[in-house]
């Protein structure tokens, strides 16, 4: 609509203007409407293009000879001049390019560190309780898997402990049996030595003692490696059943860390494999704007250092931020780059983080894919600009 009114507007009209106020005021005129579009969205864009062409029309092709046949103008140069001066001021300010030496500006998006909640094991889904939108707090319950299997081994691991600790019991009694029968025969055979020194005795029956003995010793060397046995089961089925509890606990899907239901991916009663994506969620205490910046700007960054952010459904406020990440690899053009020229069109990614106390007071505005403008100092001892303060 605006593209086509521009090229339907009648010449005349514009010649008009200028020789009644000449065409300074016309380009004064442009830029006082330049200041009342900074909060009009997609239809911003399209009025500064028609402004632009407008204006550059207006004293391109219809100034010189307005100049030279007006009574208005002292100078027909000085006044060409002037309006050049501020035509150039207009068009800056459409491309965004009046930024004070040292400050840098450029578009990004806001976004927010991903957490994906996952199904560890595969089972149906019980129930999800939490809906997109929601805010959910760290350790809160988002979904169950129900899983009779895993249930029905636990009931089995754990009837497995009862048994192995059965047996540890009998072991004990076996090892007392076999105790006192080694007593008894080391008796026996302490006896049958004395009396065949002193002759009272035969040697078979000396023999025979002493084989009693080494068996009963035997035997209760048996038993307590039956104790022992019975002690490494009672172990790995205690073992066993932690595993399955752990699988039971898990089952029951938390959130590790506060934050909003982005996506939900699966529905109570859906049967869902291991790794399955049930819910996404956004931590809002890690929000920041990812932006880029030409070679010469961005090496001149330090992570730390201070940034500003504006978003373009919020014009009326400027975040604080800091640059937490400069990539180490260039964007949009080859990596092996042989001329001066050609690396300064490289593009280089970088992170602006946004403050956590500004995140935790205000983390229910926090919406991300939001677009905007963010703002660094390629030299910090530059000050930031009146309109660049912090306001929230």
């Amino acid at each position: 609509m605006f593209g086509v009114l521009a090229f339907a507007w009648p010449r005349m009209t514009l010649l008009t203007l200028i020789m009644f106020y000449g065409a300074s005021a016309l380009v004064d005129g442009v830029l006082a409407i330049i200041k009342g579009l900074k909060t009009m969205g997609s239809v911003k864009h399209i009025l500064l293009t028609l402004l632009t062409a407008i204006a550059t029309t207006a004293v391109g092709s219809i100034l010189p000879g307005t100049l030279t046949s007006s009574s208005h103008v002292v100078s027909a140069a000085n006044a060409q001049s002037n309006i050049q001066t501020k035509l150039k001021t207009l068009i800056d300010k459409l491309r965004g390019s009046d930024m004070p030496e040292g400050v840098a500006k450029t578009n990004g998006r806001i976004e927010a560190t991903q957490v994906d909640i996952s199904a560890k094991y595969a089972g149906r889904l019980d129930s999800v309780a939490v809906m997109e939108g929601d805010e959910v707090k760290a350790g809160q319950v988002i979904a169950v898997i129900s899983s009779p299997e895993y249930e029905a081994e636990l009931r089995g691991a754990q009837s497995q402990v009862l048994k192995a600790k059965q047996a540890l019991a009998e072991s004990d009694a076996t090892i007392a049996e076999r105790q006192s029968d080694q007593v008894a025969a080391q008796s026996d055979f302490a006896r049958a030595k004395t009396l065949l020194a002193e002759g009272d005795t035969t040697q078979q029956i000396y023999d025979q003692r002493l084989n009693k003995a080494q068996v009963a010793q035997a035997a209760l060397r048996a038993a307590e490696a039956e104790h022992d046995q019975a002690q490494f089961a009672i172990k790995t089925a205690q073992a066993e059943v932690e595993r399955l509890e752990a699988i039971l606990v898990d089952l029951k899907l938390v959130a590790p860390r506060s934050g909003r239901v982005q996506y939900k991916m699966a529905q109570a009663g859906e049967v869902v494999s291991a790794g399955t994506r049930i819910v996404t969620l956004l931590d809002l205490h890690d929000v920041y704007m990812t932006i880029y910046l030409p070679a010469g700007q961005a090496g001149r960054l330090t992570l730390g250092d201070e940034s500003r952010i504006i978003v373009d459904a919020l014009p009326e406020y400027v975040i604080p931020a800091t640059v937490s990440f400069i990539a180490t690899e260039a964007q949009f053009t080859p990596k092996s780059v042989e001329t001066a020229e050609e690396r300064e069109k490289l593009m280089f990614r970088v992170k602006l983080q946004i403050d956590q106390k500004v995140l935790e007071q205000y983390h229910d505005k926090v919406i991300a894919g939001v677009r905007g403008v963010g703002f660094v100092r390629t030299n910090t001892a530059v000050a930031w600009p009146a309109d660049l303060k912090v306001k929230l």
